[in-house]
């Protein structure tokens, strides 16, 4: 879209125009009553002393501030009428700003502080460099573009500040004190350019306190106590017709984002120590999650396991009522007639009565204490483990209650020094001798970490008359043998167990809802360690909150150079919104490598871990959420800064 700006028509017209601070006795009338018309082309300069109201009336002028009562008009529009986007695009396309102290961004290059309001008013990036590029070499900076800014002279910045001004195509240029922070020569050398810029139909307004400076204008205005007390007077013709290209256009969202993300890690890499104090919180909270939730994991696979392990054939009677939570071992309700019974069900194919203890067990004059089971020749079948050598002692064995004992591979390591060879010898328990007919096959430990290989098993009838010394047992385990009709037969075992007991002093699980119960344990389990591990995380996001706090009232000064360049709040909003992003997302990435990486020591270590993309997927979205939601406040309080006070910040 072309804008055409005439000779005849004023491109900024004030009408009694006042701006008043505070009220009562602290009231200070910065502009009291200001009218001007400032025509095309026209080549002012404002002086006055400090105090004078001129950097107010500058600020009005190029729409940082507004006034408190009176008429602003640029090119025929109120600025009154405006919104803060508008007034954002207003300064974007009709003003250039030229400060006193250049205000130019360090941490970036000549060139790139060019182009920011070319950023905002939506060029491409190749746009931008190249009439960025194009204006430095005609302002004799060609090949210093790459310079930071601490790297170029008082003169050379100014210069650079210039090219910032006019990246846009402004009409209008406004100077603010440019001389005052340079030396003379670069001083006349700025002043040629001011004038030069005129020359070729610009509007050049001069802020200045220096009567030399003003002498370069056409127009001098002088200005004090907030009144103008002297005018040369408005030239309608000082200028010809020209034609200024605006594109119409705003910065893309893509565009935002991108660079957000350049200055996100421009930021950081200018405060190493913080930025990895920063990450260290958000590292910390995401490796946890990873780790936690896959150590959580790895548990209740391993659990689930087990007890899968056993099957889904098995039905479970413990002694006591249900809901009884006392050891089985100490309550007298069991029986071995019980088991009995309990076999000639239909569909069950084994019925294993228990008593359990722990026994001392001696072979010569070496000594092991272990868990000794009296069970009975069904035992096998019902836990569906073989045996390493030897065999398994029978029916008649338990009926006759012969001495005989079958060895885990862990007792038997403890007991012989050739376990292999440890069927036929005898070993002492309680004081009586039992024949070893078979070594069980080795099965490691079971979902609680005990050793299934630290045992020994004696026919029940043996263990109750000379070991237990108890005629009750510890529970029963049943093989059921159509799996379908495992609740048919756990309905009819307690109806035959009701009728011997006359009450339901006992508690029939089986393997299914033990399933049920231990996966509803583990979920818990894994609940509690991530909630462990998200306080981990929380605590990082309330530091990236804290450091983009603190980043925003560093860069204060930089937000106040963007807005006056024409950026929106939104567009304030999404850098430091995407800023915060980054930081998230760094560490986040950090966090899960930390935590894949502790993962892998803990499994060498011997740890049960089972590590999926989930956990990983989750962290990493959590650290972005976290960075998104820690670092809206500190971007809604970048946003919502004053232009005026964010240029004026030290």
């Amino acid at each position: 879209m072309d804008t055409t700006t005439t000779t005849l028509d004023p491109v900024i017209s004030l009408e009694d125009v006042r701006r008043i601070y505070g009220s009562g006795e602290a009231e200070v009338r910065a502009l009291d009553g200001v009218s001007l018309k400032v025509y095309p082309g026209e080549f002012i300069a404002i002086v006055g002393q400090s105090g004078s109201g001129k950097s107010t009336l500058m600020n009005i002028l190029g729409c940082l501030d507004r006034p408190t009562s009176g008429s602003y008009e640029v090119n025929g529009r109120d600025v009154a009428d405006l919104d803060n986007d508008e007034l954002a695009t207003l300064r974007r396309e009709s003003f250039g700003f030229i400060f006193q102290r250049y205000n130019l961004l360090t941490n970036i290059s000549a060139s790139e502080n060019v182009e920011i309001p070319a950023i905002y008013a939506g060029l491409s990036l190749d746009e931008r460099r190249d009439r960025a590029e194009e204006l430095l070499e005609t302002l004799g900076l060609g090949g210093r573009g790459g310079h930071k800014p601490g790297q170029l002279s008082g003169g050379q910045q100014q210069r650079v500040a210039v090219a910032r001004a006019l990246i846009n195509d402004a009409e209008i240029i406004l100077a603010d004190e440019p001389t005052g922070a340079l030396d003379s020569g670069s001083s006349a050398e700025l002043l040629n350019l001011l004038v030069e810029m005129h020359l070729k139909g610009r509007t050049i307004i001069l802020i200045t306190h220096d009567p030399k400076v003003a002498e370069r204008a056409e127009r001098v205005i002088e200005i004090s106590d907030g009144k103008i007390i002297h005018d040369d007077g408005a030239n309608p013709l000082a200028g010809e017709k020209v034609t200024y290209k605006r594109s119409g256009k705003s910065p893309s969202v893509f565009v935002q984002i991108a660079e957000s993300v350049k200055m996100a890690f421009r930021s950081l890499q200018a405060n190493l120590f913080r930025t990895a104090l920063t990450l260290l919180g958000v590292v910390i909270g995401v490796s946890a999650v990873v780790a936690m939730l896959a150590i959580g994991e790895g548990s209740q696979r391993e659990v689930m396991a087990r007890f899968e392990s056993m099957g889904s054939n098995l039905l479970f009677v413990n002694p006591g009522a249900p809901g009884t939570r006392m050891r089985g071992d100490a309550i007298a309700t069991l029986t071995i007639e019980d088991a009995e019974a309990l076999a000639e069900l239909d569909n069950i194919v084994a019925s294993v009565p228990s008593r359990s203890g722990n026994q001392t067990l001696r072979v010569g004059s070496n000594d092991y204490r272990t868990s000794i089971q009296g069970v009975n020749e069904d035992w096998p079948l019902a836990q569906t483990r073989g045996l390493q050598s030897g065999a398994f002692f029978t029916e008649q064995d338990v009926t006759n209650r012969v001495g005989v004992v079958v060895l885990g591979t862990t007792t038997a390591g403890n007991l012989f020094d050739q376990p292999n060879d440890a069927v036929g010898e005898y070993v002492f328990i309680g004081g009586a001798p039992f024949e070893v007919a078979g070594i069980l096959e080795e099965k490691g430990a079971n979902s609680f970490g005990r050793d299934e290989d630290d045992i020994a098993l004696i026919p029940i009838t043996t263990g109750m008359m000379r070991i237990f010394g108890q005629e009750y047992l510890s529970n029963i385990t049943m093989a059921v043998e159509d799996t379908d009709r495992v609740d048919q037969t756990e309905e009819e075992a307690r109806q035959l167990l009701l009728a011997r007991h006359g009450t339901e002093d006992f508690q029939l699980r089986n393997t299914a809802s033990l399933l049920e119960s231990v996966e509803s344990s583990q979920e818990s389990f894994s609940i509690l360690l991530g909630s462990v591990a998200a306080i981990s995380l929380l605590v990082g996001g309330i530091g990236v909150m804290n450091i983009m706090l603190v980043s925003v009232s560093e860069r204060t000064r930089e937000i106040g150079v963007r807005m006056a360049t024409g950026a929106r709040r939104s567009d304030i909003m999404i850098q430091f919104v995407v800023e915060a992003l980054v930081v998230g997302g760094l560490g986040g990435l950090v966090g899960v490598s930390f935590g894949l990486g502790a993962c892998f020591i803990m499994e060498q270590l011997g740890m049960t871990v089972y590590v999926t993309s989930m956990p990983a997927t989750l962290a990493f979205s959590s650290a972005l959420a976290t960075g998104l939601i820690f670092g809206y406040l500190p971007a809604r309080k970048a946003a919502r800064l004053d232009p005026v006070a964010a240029l004026s910040s030290e």
